[in-house]
């Protein structure tokens, strides 16, 4: 196979010594935390209770009717959720 053009360190793909950059790479910079809004940590808080109630209805004697209170909560919940745009929380 033959070699091809500009492969070898003395055709000027290697680093010049002497122009090296002094400059220091640049900080991350200073960004405020986000943790995502008060309604967003509401709208999960009640789905995360929904599906609590209708596991726990399901453990203990199959209690139907808990049950669906628990995944109707959890319906409001994501409805919530969907409705504030909580997707966009995400930075």
């Amino acid at each position: 196979m033959t070699d091809q053009v500009g492969t070898d360190l003395r055709s000027g793909a290697g680093t010049d010594e002497g122009t090296r950059s002094d400059i220091a790479p640049a900080s991350p910079g200073h960004y405020e935390p986000f943790h995502g809004r008060p309604v967003s940590w509401v709208a999960v808080s009640i789905i995360m209770l929904g599906f609590l109630i209708g596991g726990l209805a399901l453990i203990f004697g199959t209690i139907w009717w808990l049950f669906w209170a628990g995944l109707g909560l959890a319906v409001i919940g994501t409805l919530l959720a969907a409705s504030t745009n909580i997707f966009e929380d995400w930075y």
